[in-house]
């Protein structure tokens, strides 16, 4: 009796529960059920449904935006590039207007020096003018002292070589003559 219930009870759960495929008599699953061909047609349909919801999701959706993000991009860096040539040829141009500052300073600066250089020269020449003349001034004077000088020398001298003339003959005994002392003095000067 109890295996008569028992099969009541399994062919009423046979009534509810239907076999699905992949499984076996007691509702077991046999394997992977993707795997089983009994589902294939079903799993096909909504691979093909799956395919084509990502198609439209990125054909609509995300390339364009990924599209656009990339047209951005390459908008951005021909822009970048673009204002980075203007500013190399800015950088050019300012360098180009630096050089000819330099170069106007320089040549500026060469003309205030050789003008110094004249107006220092002229200074000098000035300068050494004034100096010469007072040299030559000084020159005269002190040709003039040494003339006076030599003169007062030589009129010493004279008088030095007579008194001592003198006293050499009185040395000697002898009594001489001032005329005859004063002409052999000058003979002897003469040389």
């Amino acid at each position: 009796m109890a295996t008569t219930t028992e099969e009541a009870a399994g062919h009423a759960a046979d009534a509810v529960h239907p076999m699905l495929p992949g499984t076996d008599a007691h509702g077991s699953a046999v394997g992977m059920p993707q795997l089983v061909f009994e589902t294939f047609p079903n799993q096909i349909f909504w691979l093909l449904v799956t395919l084509v919801v990502i198609y439209l999701v990125l054909s609509r959706i995300a390339l364009p935006r990924i599209g656009g993000v990339l047209a951005e991009r390459a908008g951005t860096i021909s822009n970048d590039l673009a204002t980075a040539e203007e500013l190399k040829l800015k950088a050019k141009e300012a360098e180009a207007t630096y050089t000819r500052a330099l170069a106007d300073a320089k040549t500026e600066a060469g003309k205030i020096v050789a003008a110094a250089k004249a107006e220092i020269q002229a200074d000098l020449d000035v300068a050494t003018a004034h100096a010469d003349a007072e040299i030559a001034a000084k020159t005269a004077e002190s040709e003039g002292r040494i003339g006076e000088i030599r003169a007062g020398a030589l009129e010493a001298v004279n008088t030095v070589a007579r008194d001592t003339a003198a006293e050499i003959v009185a040395a000697f005994g002898a009594r001489a003559d001032a005329g005859a002392i004063d002409a052999a003095v000058a003979e002897r000067i003469k040389g």
